[in-house]
């Protein structure tokens, strides 16, 4: 491990972790090297290690969580609301740490990345990723970073699977977590979903069966995954509030009838799918969609009242109350099964996505919390 770090990063940085001669062996058994890991820090590490906040992002986001107010970074991150100077994650007194997982896209070793052996991308024979592999690898780079203790560990979504995992395996390490919108297992609805998503990619003939690289993206499927997620991302009633019945061109005499004169929501599900397409890898999607769909907090550990009952990180689950994809009940049960967790609800009618929009209840959600 490397001295504590007291600079502060500011752009996207990338490390080395595991090299062909000392791989990282995956949950599933397949071993692989070099990996390199994507990062970002705000803020500075104190000279003991100890002041660390972990940030986990959800399934399509990056280690660019937040905006780096210089020259060299003007492109806004996805909880910029959240850390910074007197923010929740205040980075005057927190080192706050985002990475890219494992398998991702964003910089870190994924299926799109280039197999050295090969000199081709790795494609679907990139091994299968779980969220504990994602999370020894996050370790490995706080390790590097020289971080021995978590300040706090957060994430949504995705993340929060995340953020369990981090409560059950390095509890030592860890003193706070929140997980929002999540649950201690994937369920059959948020199984099935994936399922769908996933097949609109694997029959768009540009697929071929993963080994498209050379060709251009599954741009149909993919585009189509997206939009099939970005329903179960929202809730009726903020589709409702935001697009109700409004046509591009208006309604009136035959422009009803136009079949190109679509609903607004049609054009933004189409425009959120292109742009998914952009900036996100088909492989990547399918081989993170498999590793939500395998997370069970209690696989291979017992069972899962005896496996939450364990728990010794001080935890707040959050719901939020409009979330269809993983409903606020979970949380909750997640916070009775948990000793001494507590719970906090996001109000809101945008559904899943709440935690990226509503800043203000998050945000003061988590200052109570971090005190």
């Amino acid at each position: 491990m490397i001295e504590t770090l007291t600079r502060t990063i500011v752009k996207t940085q990338k490390v080395r972790l595991y090299t062909e001669a000392e791989p990282f062996e995956f949950e599933a058994g397949a071993k692989l090297g070099p990996i390199d890991v994507a990062f970002e820090t705000y803020g500075e590490l104190n000279n003991s290690g100890t002041n660390c906040v972990l940030i986990c992002h959800a399934l399509t986001g990056s280690a660019h969580a937040a905006f780096h107010n210089s020259e060299t970074d003007r492109v806004p991150g996805w909880w910029d609301d959240m850390i910074g100077p007197g923010k929740p994650m205040d980075t005057s007194r927190y080192f706050v740490v985002s990475s890219n997982i494992l398998g991702g896209c964003y910089g870190t070793t994924g299926p799109a990345t280039m197999n050295p052996k090969t000199l081709r991308e790795y494609g679907n024979s990139f091994p299968a990723v779980t969220i504990r592999d994602m999370v020894r690898v996050q370790k490995g780079l706080l390790d590097w970073l020289g971080v021995r203790k978590i300040q706090l560990v957060i994430g949504g979504s995705m993340g929060g699977m995340q953020v369990m995992e981090w409560a059950v395996m390095y509890p030592e390490m860890v003193e706070r977590a929140v997980p929002i919108a999540t649950g201690a297992s994937h369920t059959a609805w948020g199984i099935g979903l994936n399922e769908v998503a996933r097949q609109a990619i694997f029959t768009d003939p540009a697929y071929r069966n993963g080994d498209y690289y050379a060709h251009g993206q599954p741009s149909r499927g993919l585009a189509l995954a997206r939009m099939i997620a970005m329903i179960s991302y929202r809730s009726p009633a903020s589709f409702s509030l935001r697009f109700d019945r409004e046509r591009l061109r208006g309604d009136g005499g035959r422009e009803f009838f136009d079949l190109n004169n679509i609903f607004q929501v049609e054009s933004y599900l189409h425009y959120q799918g292109v742009k998914l397409v952009e900036r996100f890898d088909a492989n990547t999607y399918i081989y993170i969609t498999r590793a939500m769909d395998w997370h069970d907090v209690s696989r291979n550990r017992g069972k899962l009242a005896d496996v939450l009952g364990g728990i010794e990180v001080k935890l707040l689950c959050v719901g939020i109350t409009s979330d269809l994809l993983y409903p606020a009940a979970e949380q909750r049960g997640l916070a009775e099964l948990i000793p001494d967790a507590g719970y906090a609800e996001i109000r809101s009618v945008h559904g899943h996505d709440a935690f990226l929009i509503e800043f203000e209840q998050l945000g003061s959600i988590l200052r109570e919390f971090l005190g």
